[in-house]
């Protein structure tokens, strides 16, 4: 299975991956992700892509499509993969379908999450990361056992800048005008798979499976 995950920020979009990808024995190839290793590794790559996360920007495309190019010639991703948080503009898009194309490989499906920018900002506001570990909380939906402090390994917990409301404001401002086309360019050729992310973890992920036949 090969497929593309899509949905403004915040939309829970990993959640539903990580199910996915443990459903179909992928891998969960995140953008966000894979930058954030990056980050950590101070490689210069990493501190070009940080630089215009922090301002709530998409990374430009030629970083982006040869970060994810290189992560798709891996051995784990040679019997399928699930992207998140690419392609994110239709310049993206299409030069997937060059490369994939080059490849011989056909994406079975996009995944489409949907949700109010309200219910979105809420979501992302709340969230709480371990600064030394990296797990994440929310101030509402997730609370540790101690406020401030990480249950596994008493990091402290602290708010990502992409993650504070103008950032989001932001994020969710470029997600409507650069990424939301692509849904359009995917509909054009019929695989779109439109989902109400509104619910509980378990519920969208059973409109997922009913929607791709499981």
């Amino acid at each position: 299975m090969r497929m593309i995950i899509m949905g403004p920020p915040g939309v829970g979009k990993g959640t539903a991956a990580a199910l996915l990808c443990n459903h179909y024995g992928i891998p969960h190839i995140s953008t966000g992700n894979i930058f954030r290793e990056l980050y950590k590794d101070q490689t210069e790559v990493g501190k070009k892509a940080k630089s215009y996360v922090d301002r709530g920007e998409l990374v430009p495309d030629e970083i982006t499509n040869l970060i994810v190019y290189n992560r798709l010639l891996q051995d784990d991703a040679k019997n399928g993969f699930l992207l998140d948080g690419f392609p994110r503009n239709t310049d993206q898009a299409k030069a997937l379908d060059g490369y994939l194309a080059e490849s011989h490989i056909k994406i079975d499906a996009v995944v489409n999450l949907k949700a109010p920018d309200e219910l979105i900002i809420e979501r992302i506001g709340g969230r709480r990361v371990c600064e030394t570990c990296g797990a994440v909380y929310h101030v509402t939906n997730l609370k540790p056992k101690v406020e401030g402090i990480c249950d596994k390994d008493g990091g402290k917990l602290i708010q990502r800048v992409d993650d504070m409301e103008a950032t989001i404001k932001r994020r969710l401002g470029v997600y409507y005008s650069q990424t939301e086309p692509v849904i359009g360019y995917y509909e054009k050729k019929g695989a779109v798979i439109h989902i109400d992310g509104t619910g509980t973890i378990e519920a969208v992920n059973a409109l997922i499976m009913k929607a791709l036949g499981e």
